[in-house]
């Protein structure tokens, strides 16, 4: 073999090591990223459950209290007895 073809075939063989290596650890390094993700997704998922039942809780809470209270809409629902209508106008 001449000399230039020995010399091509080592750089063909180096780039073709080189490549391989090359796509082997950008694999790795998004395989990493996307479990990173999954991850996220997971701590998201699980604030959001957290959340949802939180509200629920308090959901609960308002609905309980409402029981054991008279709630109205507006202030002018309200009756003024009697004896106090005439002090305050």
């Amino acid at each position: 073999m001449s000399r230039a073809s020995k010399l091509t075939l080592l750089g063909t063989s180096l780039f073709a090591v080189t490549t391989v290596v090359f796509v082997h650890f950008q694999q790795k390094f998004e395989q990493q990223a996307m479990h990173q993700g999954v991850i996220r997704d997971m701590e998201q998922q699980r604030i959001k459950k957290e959340r949802q039942l939180d509200f629920e809780m308090q959901k609960a809470l308002e609905e309980e209290y409402k029981k054991g209270q008279t709630v109205r809409e507006s202030v002018a629902d309200l009756e003024i007895p009697k004896r106090a209508q005439g002090r305050y106008h």
